[in-house]
């Protein structure tokens, strides 16, 4: 019902920035809030930031002031400004789209690579 499509990945060095965004194409109408995950080598899968249906935001500490989360409903996608990146923010960043109907984070998108190197 819901797919999503992640770009804008790729490698970067230290303090720079990447646009990450997220189409999302479907039933959009089932979709609450939207928030990007990463998963970092060796660690389990966090929360990044997310974004209510209402514009509201919250922000993973590490991230807190270097990223932006942000949508636009006419266009269906949702963004994630990263600023000042660093190596620790290196990892596969996924969208994700809460379900209206169950509440949970029912949609995922594939997935796009985001390496900070020197």
């Amino acid at each position: 019902q819901v797919q999503l499509v992640e770009s804008g990945g790729g490698l970067v060095q230290p303090g720079g920035s990447l646009r990450l965004s997220c189409a999302a194409s479907g039933s959009i109408f089932s979709i609450n809030a939207m928030g990007w995950y990463r998963q970092a080598p060796g660690k389990q899968r966090e929360l990044v930031a997310y974004i209510t249906s209402g514009g509201s935001t919250v922000y993973a500490d590490s991230v807190k002031g270097r990223f932006t989360i942000s949508r636009d409903n006419a266009k269906n996608t949702v963004y994630l400004q990263m600023n000042s990146l660093k190596p620790e923010d290196t990892g596969v960043y996924f969208c994700a789209a809460q379900s209206r109907r169950s509440g949970g984070y029912d949609y995922w998108g594939q997935g796009t690579q985001v390496t900070v190197s020197s």
